[in-house]
């Protein structure tokens, strides 16, 4: 996928500048609050962990906290830029805790290039962190500051740059020497790189059984070799062999592996022809890699090769590692990394790749298939499973090699994991994997706001859709100039210069000459592009609609005129999905009817139910009120209990209840200990308002104040995809919608 600067930069701008903030876990709203948080309440886990140093861990949030630190002096891809330029790889390797591992990340850039004031400074910080993941440094001062660090604290110290690639690309290796049936101890290693990666490769290797001598380690200068003119560093030493040979060439004649930590297009197809049968060829150096992948498979057709790219088979990608190395680590309060650790990480790689690939994994990645073979040698980063494989195996190596300061039971510590990172990433990617397997034709027709234009750009790159744009054609071309998009060859429409127009204006006319339009208002009213857009899904010159106005009911009155309801008598509603940490709802009807009949509220359940099934769950229906099963008798719970017995006798085993209140709903024991007899169990997913305003109300109140993740509105009832969003919502949210579109359009939610 091709990252423009622009893109990039509007990224780290946008709203709050840069990718983390802090928030508070507790209540901070009463003076109680404030008095408990700081003076005087806070004396008291003071003084506990001043008689106990572990109780941090029980009182603070020490245990899932790890800083990233750096000094700038080796910024991949980018060199010495630096402790103040680094700051936002460093913010983004705390993304990467965050989403894959839950853990919270403070980075830490320090303007220390030397190597002793940098361990003085580290180690100052250690009883503010559970543990250090230092990056970007620059060797061979990274070998000396990471081996003082381990030795001299408490908690776990990892340098990523090394550790991280070598254990998957170890686990990689081990995989792939399986599939060409050699031994470790027996094949011979050509290793390009002998900064932090490539020493920490070969030091990984050798602890799993490869013999030091069978490694030919090769840096700028050529083979790294005994006695060699200049002398060698201490690390390089360590690999230094007798031979005479002196050019990377020659180093790969006859060598089983190849793996490269170096530089662009140092390996041609010829050296690769000169290696051993059945080569493996990692070639890592990211983003240009010592040799492609395609010159690679079309150098020879036994050569298994990885790369350091998503785009092609076999990335070996840190992600894949330090997330959940320190996650397992942290879980155990592990007072360091240790080796068995790291082999530990390696071997669950190495098991998990030849387990069957979940239908989740592959749909992820495009629904290609994905099985154990020389396109999979190790687990996507995506692949939620490596979170329980990896962080409990390196948690029970921990506990098993004695640097546990907390026994755990592997198995329920599994179940927790499963649960860790909660929904939202997880939901909004179903949509996005189903959408991208058939992209349809998507009309905005705000196509010269600037929302629109960003969108349309991510919803581009992601394969999501075919947008089409309504608008001024110039202004819109000017728009896509100034903000730096590539959407030159994206279709755009004036809809009064259309070729179209003329048909559409007498469809139009044809369709509402008995309801008062005459010829020359249907004209008038097919110049508004949502009038236009709506005739081009009703004409099927585009399988859906995303609008993006401040009236949801003005943008949605065209759709009422041109499109079919899915039954005769229908009407539209509209269905928000708001995701929290742990919970799922889906909220009905929150955009639509004003105040919807028995029958209506009826159907709006019944069409949430089938969406609810969409995203591969079961609905647990809740018809709301404020009123408990009878407990007040008013027309509009009466309303609400005729809704629940009409969607009953539709769909009898649908688990559907009401009238109720929203805490009755959503708190299942409150139903079991004050109504047993009720047919919800274990909590609604799905909450059916009485009314729109009620159900507007508490969605915004939800998404704004409960701070939750939005999805929608997803309009239920018209037979073709036509949603519209708020103004005020941002580019993902209609990114969001343009893959529900796109899915209503490959299959529909009836």
């Amino acid at each position: 996928m091709k990252i423009r600067k622009t893109d990039a930069l509007h990224y780290h701008a946008m709203d709050k500048p840069g990718k983390l903030e802090v928030v508070t876990t507790k209540p901070c709203l009463t003076q109680r609050d404030l008095s408990l948080a700081y003076t005087p309440g806070v004396a008291e886990p003071c003084l506990e962990i001043k008689q106990n140093p572990l109780d941090t861990y029980k009182y603070t949030n020490r245990g899932n906290l790890v800083a990233v630190i750096s000094n700038g002096s080796a910024v991949l891809g980018l060199g010495n830029i630096g402790a103040l330029a680094s700051k936002p790889v460093m913010e983004g390797k705390g993304v990467l805790f965050k989403r894959f591992a839950d853990i919270d990340v403070y980075d830490i850039e320090l303007n220390a290039p030397d190597q002793d004031e940098f361990i003085c400074a580290v180690k100052m910080m250690e009883p503010t962190f559970g543990g250090i993941n230092l990056e970007d440094i620059k060797a061979p001062e990274c070998f000396y500051i990471e081996e003082t660090l381990k030795r001299e604290m408490n908690i776990p110290v990892f340098h990523d740059d090394q550790h991280g690639t070598a254990i998957i690309a170890a686990a990689a290796l081990i995989n792939a020497l399986e599939l060409v049936q050699k031994n470790i101890g027996d094949i011979k290693v050509v290793l390009s790189g002998a900064g932090a990666s490539g020493i920490a490769i070969a030091r990984m290797l050798v602890s799993l059984g490869l013999p030091i001598m069978n490694v030919m380690l090769t840096d700028s200068k050529g083979v790294v070799y005994k006695d060699r003119e200049g002398g060698l560093n201490a690390h390089k030493e360590q690999f230094a062999v007798q031979t005479s040979r002196r050019t990377l060439s020659e180093a790969m004649e006859g060598a089983d592996v190849f793996i490269g930590v170096s530089v662009e297009g140092i390996v041609t197809k010829k050296m690769v022809k000169s290696m051993n049968d059945n080569p493996v060829v990692f070639a890592l150096a990211n983003p240009c890699p010592e040799i492609t992948y395609t010159d690679a498979r079309a150098a020879r057709d036994d050569v298994i090769v990885a790369t350091g790219r998503s785009d092609f088979p076999n990335q070996v990608n840190n992600v894949l590692g330090f997330p959940f190395i320190f996650r397992g680590a942290l879980d155990v309060r592990a007072t360091c990394i240790n080796e068995e650790m790291k082999i530990a990480a390696c071997n669950a790689l190495v098991k998990l790749a030849k387990e069957d690939v979940p239908d989740s994994v592959m749909k992820a990645y495009g629904d290609r298939e994905y099985r154990f073979g020389p396109e999979y040698l190790i687990p996507k980063p995506f692949d939620p499973r490596v979170l329980i494989w990896e962080a409990s195996a390196v948690a029970e190596a921990a506990m098993a090699s004695g640097v546990a300061q907390k026994k755990i039971d592997i198995e329920e510590y599994r179940m927790q994991l499963e649960n860790r990172l909660g929904l939202c990433n997880k939901v909004i990617r179903v949509v996005m994997n189903k959408a991208v397997t058939d992209p349809k034709r998507i009309v905005y027709p705000e196509g010269e706001y600037e929302k629109v234009l960003r969108a349309v750009q991510i919803v581009l790159d992601e394969g999501i859709a075919e947008p089409i744009l309504l608008g001024n054609e110039k202004t819109i071309r000017r728009s896509i100039a100034s903000l730096g998009l590539e959407l030159e060859h994206v279709s755009v429409i004036n809809p009064v210069e259309s070729a179209l127009f003329a048909g559409y204006c007498d469809a139009y006319y044809r369709m509402q000459q008995r309801n008062g339009i005459t010829y020359p208002e249907a004209e008038q009213l097919l110049r508004n592009p949502v009038y236009f857009g709506s005739m081009m899904v009703s004409m099927g010159e585009a399988d859906g609609l995303v609008g993006v106005n401040q009236n949801f009911h003005s943008e949605m009155l065209p759709a009422m005129r041109i499109l079919k309801t899915r039954d005769a008598k229908g009407k539209m509603a509209a269905v928000h999905i708001l995701i929290l940490k742990n919970n799922i709802y889906f909220l009905a009807d929150t955009h639509g009817i004003i105040d919807p009949t028995a029958e209506e509220l009826a159907e709006i359940a019944l069409q949430s139910a089938n969406i609810v099934r969409f995203f591969d769950m079961e609905p647990r229906i809740a018809m709301l009120s404020f009123s408990n099963f009878g407990s007040i008798d008013h027309p509009v719970t009466r309303k609400v209990r005729e809704a629940v017995e009409i969607a009953r006798r539709k769909k009898p085993d649908l688990m559907i209840d009401g009238e109720m209140q929203a805490d009755t709903a959503v708190v299942p024991g409150i139903i079991e200990d004050l109504f047993p007899f009720s047919h919800l169990k274990g909590g609604a997913n799905v909450l059916i308002f009485p009314d729109l305003n009620s159900g507007n109300i508490a969605m915004n109140l939800l998404k704004w104040l409960g701070g939750a993740e939005s999805i929608g509105p997803i309009e239920i009832g018209l037979a073709s995809p036509f949603h519209v969003i708020r103004k005020t919502a941002s580019v993902d949210e209609i990114v969001r919608l343009t893959a529900i579109a796109v899915v209503g359009a490959q299959k529909g939610f009836s």
